[in-house]
């Protein structure tokens, strides 16, 4: 029998390499650690926070759309009257803090929108009028007829 002798560097042994299978099992399993890691250091998990409600939709006025119109109305001859250097140009924003005193003083919401349309009257005029003209003085007064149109309807119809 001949004894047949191979060299020691033929001879690996397959224990000290690593297949591949176990550097991407060990490499998914500490992807995995350390995605789910924070979940660890928050412990138990907390009772999902109860959500607090909403709050309640302002109350339905039936003449909210003529009142949001008048409001725009005051704003624009406010600004118009001002632009004019007309006497009592000021007495119209005061109206419309009185308006809102008594309109929608518990009701933040109404507020706000009441006090959005005052602003987009006034601001509509100020990107049309810089200076006091003939039209601007025209506009005025209509913008008057009208928001005494309004006062008048919204008396008249829901007024006590």
């Amino acid at each position: 029998m001949a004894l047949r002798l191979v060299p020691d560097i033929a001879c690996v042994s397959t224990i000290s390499m690593i297949p591949v299978r176990r550097v991407f099992l060990s490499l998914l399993l500490c992807a995995g650690v350390a995605m789910s890691a924070p979940a660890w250091a928050q412990g138990k998990k907390a009772p999902p926070a109860v959500p607090e409600a909403p709050p309640p939709p302002p109350a339905a006025v039936p003449y909210d759309d003529k009142l949001l119109r008048f409001a725009e109305v005051i704003g624009s001859v406010h600004y118009l009257r001002t632009l004019c250097k007309a006497p009592g140009g000021d007495e119209w924003r005061d109206e419309m803090q009185q308006l809102l005193d008594s309109e929608a003083k518990d009701e933040p919401q109404r507020k706000e929108r009441l006090t959005a349309a005052f602003n987009r009257g006034y601001r509509a005029f100020a990107s049309v009028y810089t200076d006091c003209t003939a039209s601007a003085i025209v506009a005025e007064e209509r913008y008057r007829n009208e928001g005494a149109t309004l006062a008048t309807e919204i008396t008249s119809r829901f007024g006590n």
